[in-house]
């Protein structure tokens, strides 16, 4: 029987893609820094090649002692208004490929010139380049608590990293020691330099700012662990009937409050979750301006971030299509914005009220109203909302995978640039060649339908087209890899991947499983530079398999 709790160094001895740890902490000072360095000696000891890639030791004597006699890279210095400014050398890290690497302080933004803007991300990229990465990282950096971090201590944390980079992290060790011991060593001089004490005791480093934080990092790696425990678990109830969705409002200032409140429930209910947004059918209503339009691009971009799904539907009867897609989806929570009172001219407005429509539909799912006024707390689901959802009993260890469904003959690789058309009918012929019965016109008209009521192409590089249907036997994938993009997408960014899905038409589970797990991998940055390399389908499926499969 395989270990439930293997260690750090087992883990990096599975080479085939880097392996994450964090050292979480609530503040400055608590000691993440030091058990990682700590924790670097013990590797060395035991022969793993090793390097520091970046430490901030913040002139303290202690860290600083225990830096020594670790191989460090060089730091890049670069010139930012006048200032030399030190980053990480990504590239000398690359160039060295060490098996370990120590990366301080993962949510850190990089001087301008940068390869990546985020520290977070450069960790990232030594991940996909099959390196390990040893990390910091303070619990109010997360981005789905900027809300809630703003209201405790009316700060307004800038520097953030998206609950992915927790949530993927192979182990996560919380650093924890009382708020009086580190106050006592913050006035010691142990935090910061003695000059700078007396300014942080009236900032940041209130004693009951110090407890909240202690109690959020608390909860975030319980959170985690229990999340892990679950998946390993019960992985079969990620695709029941309390799936979570947040609605956006293209000109809502409340979306990103939505979108962390609804990122937090579904983590407590261990449940996907997903953004919709519904356009308005064509001459039916307003097109977004220019700076609609840029305020509706970064709500989805946060969205994913924060690990949603992203659907953007057509319909002239917003409350309606919202319905039908709880309805397909199998949604159990709605979280909107609570409406504010109308003004009497706004009446006679053809932009009508969804909350009521909504309301009189509601038909096996909960509907839950944020008030996102200043002042209101809506960071944190109510406790006992998942302790009242009922867990379906699984299989232990099972985990679904979509190389169980996708073989190397249903993978295509284009290296120049194509049509969506060609894309979906090249795909469909894959399909085809083992399931002769299928008729391809119809599987491209069911494609077309669900092309017109919003599209699968995503501003990410990823498209998810996918229909259900009936008198199908099983699910049916299929996977394209783009090198020159999709000419017609109608993106942002080219898309580098695509992702077909057919389920039987009564089959809501799978095909939930299915698309949240084929979401997920896509969406994977690591997974992503792979695919980049590969012009064969052959090459294509062993990396798939590789990745799904790292033990």
């Amino acid at each position: 029987m395989p270990e439930r709790n293997p260690s750090f160094l087992q883990l990096i001895r599975r080479d085939r893609r880097g392996r994450l740890k964090i050292y979480l902490g609530y503040a400055a000072g608590v000691g993440k820094t030091h058990q990682m360095l700590q924790e670097a000696h013990r590797l060395r000891q035991e022969g793993v090649d090793l390097v520091l890639g970046l430490v901030e030791t913040h002139a303290r004597l202690e860290t600083a002692a225990l830096a020594e006699g670790l191989e460090t890279v060089p730091v890049k210095r670069t010139e930012y208004h006048g200032i030399s400014v030190e980053e990480m050398d990504l590239d000398a890290i690359l160039a060295r490929k060490p098996h370990v690497v120590l990366v301080d302080d993962l949510a850190h933004a990089n001087a301008p010139g940068s390869r990546n803007p985020k520290r977070y991300q450069d960790a990232e990229d030594i991940l996909a380049a099959g390196i390990n990465v040893i990390a910091t990282l303070n619990v109010q950096h997360l981005e789905s608590l900027y809300d809630t971090v703003e209201r405790m201590m009316g700060v307004k944390v800038r520097e953030r990293v998206p609950d992915s980079v927790l949530a993927e992290a192979d182990q996560i060790v919380n650093v924890d020691i009382s708020a009086e011991d580190l106050l006592k060593r913050l006035r010691a001089g142990k935090v910061f330099p003695l000059d700078k004490v007396d300014a942080a005791l009236v900032n940041f480093f209130q004693f009951h700012h110090l407890e909240e934080l202690r109690e959020l990092t608390l909860r975030e790696a319980a959170s985690q662990i229990d999340f892990r425990r679950r998946e390993t678990e019960n992985q079969g109830n990620k695709g029941g009937t309390d799936q979570v969705m947040a609605c956006l409002d293209a000109r809502g200032p409340e979306n990103a409050a939505l979108l962390r409140y609804a990122s937090r429930l579904a983590g407590r209910l261990n449940r996907n979750w997903y953004a919709v947004y519904v356009q308005p059918l064509e001459g039916r209503g307003s097109s977004l301006d220019g700076s609609g339009q840029k305020l509706l691009s970064e709500t989805l971009l946060l969205a994913n971030q924060l690990g949603a799904t992203v659907f953007t539907l057509k319909g002239d009867d917003v409350a309606d299509t919202l319905a039908r897609f709880a309805a397909e989806y199998r949604v159990g929570h709605i979280i909107l914005g609570k409406p504010h009172p109308r003004p009497w001219w706004k009446m006679f407005s053809r932009k009508k009220d969804v909350v009521g429509p909504l309301m009189e539909k509601s038909d096996g799912f909960t509907l839950i109203l944020i008030d996102t006024r200043p002042g209101i707390d809506v960071s944190s689901p109510v406790e006992d909302v998942a302790d009242s959802v009922p867990v379906p009993a699984a299989k232990a260890g099972e985990r679904l995978k979509l190389c169980d469904f996708l073989g190397e003959g249903q993978i295509v690789v284009w290296e120049e640039a194509v049509s969506k058309e060609q894309a979906m009918r090249d795909l469909v012929r894959t399909l085809l060649a083992s399931h002769p019965s299928l008729d391809e016109g119809f599987l491209l008209r069911k494609l077309k339908e669900r092309e017109n009521q919003g599209s699968t192409f995503l501003n990410e590089g990823v498209a998810l087209p996918h229909s259900r249907m009936e008198n199908l036997e099983r699910p049916l994938v299929a996977l394209g890899l783009s090198h020159g993009g999709i000419l017609d997408a109608g993106t942002e960014n080219p898309i580098e991947v695509v992702y077909l899905l057919f389920s039987p038409k009564d089959e809501n589970r799978s095909h939930l499983q299915l698309l949240a797990v084929g979401a997920r991998l896509m969406l994977n940055r690591t997974l992503r530079t792979r695919l980049r390399k590969v012009n064969r389908r052959h090459s294509a499926y062993r990396c798939l398999l590789e990745f799904e499969n790292p033990e």
